[in-house]
């Protein structure tokens, strides 16, 4: 596995090792022991496991998020793309962290296989490029409903350049989430 850090500290891509014949392929998805070491050398921490698996399926122009949970329910993710693809957003919410309010995307996609860690302190979310995209992601706490908040995706203090589409489709609470106030410099 390879892990590529990324402008904003903890937030990492993950590219598996990918094994190609005339047959298909074959790759490790997840292990424990190769996640913390390559984690670790980029001097970051990483769970000592993951509790919950989470799918979802998603139509073309889905948007999913800007999510996260409070403390003591805040969730490292790791997200990857079983079939499809998706424009992959997470947002520094670290409130002492010199990247807070700033946004990293990228492409994970069936075809590419990256993944990408999504340490505590980061909202997530995410629009369905392609039509019954399967997002997975393992996550470090349990889901709690009390601990739910989300962050506006189009929040025009963020900015987030999202992918044109002819329909954006939303859940009524993801449409109604609140901005982010950033913090003065």
């Amino acid at each position: 596995m390879k892990f590529t850090a990324t402008a904003l500290t903890g937030l990492v891509i993950v590219e598996p090792d990918v094994f190609q014949d005339d047959r298909g392929w074959f790759l490790e998805s997840f292990n424990l022991q190769r996640f913390k070491s390559g984690l670790q050398e980029l001097g970051l921490n990483s769970p000592d496991y993951f509790v919950q698996d989470n799918l979802s399926s998603s139509k073309k122009g889905v948007v999913r998020g800007l999510h996260y949970q409070l403390e003591p329910h805040a969730q490292g993710k790791l997200v990857s793309v079983l079939h499809g693809a998706v424009f992959d957003v997470a947002v520094d919410l670290r409130p002492n962290s010199i990247s807070y309010g700033k946004w990293f995307a990228l492409e994970l996609s069936a075809a590419n296989k990256k993944m990408l860690w999504i340490p505590e302190g980061f909202a997530h979310g995410f629009l369905s490029l392609e039509d019954d995209t399967c997002v997975s992601y393992k996550v470090d706490k349990y889901y709690n409903k009390d601990s739910e908040r989300s962050v506006l995706w189009n929040d025009e203090v963020l900015s987030i350049q999202w992918p044109l589409m002819d329909s954006y489709f939303l859940s009524s609470k993801d449409s109604i989430s609140p901005g982010l106030f950033v913090r003065p410099k």
